[in-house]
């Protein structure tokens, strides 16, 4: 059976810096985004996107396959990944699956029952979270019907949490209660075999990464493309992404960027730490702390040529 391996971690901990390295090791690999925005064209900067250069190195998949006017969602990132992998297969290839989104990973790896979507609910939540403090009290409600989902999503990610209250109208049933088994170890249970490697940093490390990142971010051009992309159809999941919300907000209203960085760097902090929280229960990864990438590469390239 092909061994393919997976690439988890909070943001900015190099994920994909890694996954290039070890593709570039061996012409068989291509690799596969679980981001849940590289996937719209156009927003390039903001999230991190991986080079036109660095896609004509190694073949990359779920990539700019869908306009910021549609809604994408973690049933089709499923579809996509399944039908990747057995692509990759066909020609003999082995698959690096990268993501920081438990949700998104989890589904692809572990095959995840999906709950099906209601639009006609989502729209009416939608409208609701558009009023003053309809997101505080849609939150609320969420931790009333479902505290562990509740605690999995931040009280500001509008789309999640009208995705979570919409499978519970819908269903009748808790959103957190889709998928069980979570973080079992057992390696039989995955729908994609594979060897996963984790990044981890500290708190500190962490935090450093991120603020590394966003300036570099706003060096690059982050507020452009934002403006850019706000003179156009963009879905509202779309522009809820960190980095996007915040700063077509401050285009939008008062203008201050300095304040809209900060609350990026913040919640992309916050972000950060719900991931490093969702993976570290996850038996099977196999976690890198190596001081360097440099370190980290050598370390996992063994690991994978031992198929540990």
């Amino acid at each position: 059976m092909t061994r393919h391996i997976a690439i988890v971690g909070p943001t900015a901990s190099q994920k994909s810096a890694l996954a290039m390295a070890i593709a570039e090791s061996d012409s068989r690999w291509e690799i596969i985004s679980l981001d849940s925005m590289q996937v719209y064209r156009g927003m390039n900067i903001g999230t991190a996107k991986p080079t036109i250069e660095e896609r004509q190195r190694v073949r990359h998949h779920l990539i700019d396959v869908a306009d910021p006017s549609e809604d994408w969602s973690v049933a089709r990132t499923q579809t996509f990944a399944h039908n990747a992998v057995s692509e990759i297969e066909a020609r003999g290839g082995r698959a690096i699956l990268v993501g920081g989104t438990g949700l998104y990973f989890q589904a692809v790896v572990d095959g995840l029952n999906l709950p099906v979507e209601d639009l006609a609910v989502r729209a009416d939540l939608q409208a609701q979270v558009a009023e003053p403090g309809g997101l505080r009290e849609a939150f609320e409600e969420l931790q009333r019907l479902d505290p562990t989902a509740a605690s999995r999503i931040d009280p500001q990610n509008e789309r999640r949490i009208v995705r979570a209250l919409e499978v519970i109208r819908s269903t009748g049933k808790q959103f957190s209660t889709f998928g069980p088994g979570m973080f079992a170890s057992e390696s039989d249970r995955s729908a994609v075999t594979m060897q996963i490697l984790g990044m981890w940093l500290t708190r500190r490390e962490s935090a450093d990464a991120i603020n590394d990142r966003v300036r570099v971010m706003r060096e690059r051009g982050l507020v452009e493309e934002v403006a850019r992309l706000a003179r156009t159809p963009w879905a509202r999941n779309a522009r809820q992404a960190i980095g996007y919300k915040e700063i077509a907000d401050a285009l939008a209203n008062d203008g201050n960027l300095e304040n809209a960085f900060a609350l990026v760097a913040q919640r992309t902090r916050s972000f950060a730490r719900r991931q490093r929280m969702w993976f570290r229960r996850d038996e099977r990864i196999t976690w890198l702390s190596a001081p360097t990438l440099a370190d980290r590469v050598e370390i996992a390239s063994h690991i994978v040529a031992e198929g540990r």
